[in-house]
């Protein structure tokens, strides 16, 4: 496994679909000695060929699990690339490999989108990599946000993708969220944020917390 000393510290932006994520990394993106990466989607969109995130919210019961070993792949790739610029000392991803465990499968649980035998590979493959390989995160920032609200963003910035997300999968997703990330004994540091204000608002809230962000806390 990479050593812990030698990799740069790690940040995982984490939240619901609409939180802001985006808006963060963007943000952070601009700073000398960062390295951002957003979410894959353009990967998940061409699957030779094939709109394989469009084909999964079209039809949640036929492709959600090869959407999900597919996303393990592709965050597994983002979260252990070494950084383009020998000088980088952090690295901060759009969602992670914890958050594809821990929310999204956990969901498609509990909704029945994957049965016993589909879970039980997912979450194995997920433990030999946690075991082998280095994917360890520093600190999560929650980006924390009403379904209310996500939803109402998700139907202004009109992705075709996203037409057919209800309220009932937000707050689902929400509480899968809130599962994971707001437990006393988390392993990793979460850093809790107000993703229900406007952008001016949580650019200041960044503003405020940005050395911890930063890894100088």
């Amino acid at each position: 496994m990479e050593s812990e000393r030698k990799r740069p510290f790690r940040v995982s932006i984490e939240g619901n679909i609409g939180a802001g994520k985006s808006t963060l990394i963007d943000y952070f993106s601009r700073i000398s000695g960062i390295e951002t990466y957003g979410e894959p989607i353009e990967t998940w969109r061409n699957v030779n060929g094939d709109n394989l995130l469009d084909l999964m919210y079209s039809d949640i019961a036929q492709w959600l699990k090869v959407f999900q070993n597919f996303v393990q792949l592709s965050r597994l790739k983002v979260q252990t690339s070494k950084p383009k610029n020998p000088n980088t000392t952090v690295q901060i991803f759009e969602r992670s490999l914890q958050n594809n465990r821990f929310c999204f499968v956990e969901l498609a649980r509990k909704g029945g989108y994957l049965s016993g035998p589909d879970y039980a590979v997912l979450d194995e493959w997920y433990q030999w990599i946690q075991n082998n390989i280095n994917i360890n995160l520093d600190l999560i920032v929650y980006l924390r946000s009403t379904p209310e609200v996500v939803y109402e963003r998700i139907k202004a910035r009109g992705r075709p993708e996203e037409k057919k997300i209800s309220l009932d999968y937000l707050k689902d997703l929400h509480q899968s969220h809130e599962d994971w990330l707001m437990k006393e004994d988390s392993e990793t540091p979460v850093l809790v944020m107000d993703a229900n204000q406007t952008l001016e608002e949580v650019r200041e809230q960044l503003k405020q917390n940005e050395r911890r962000i930063l890894g100088c806390l």
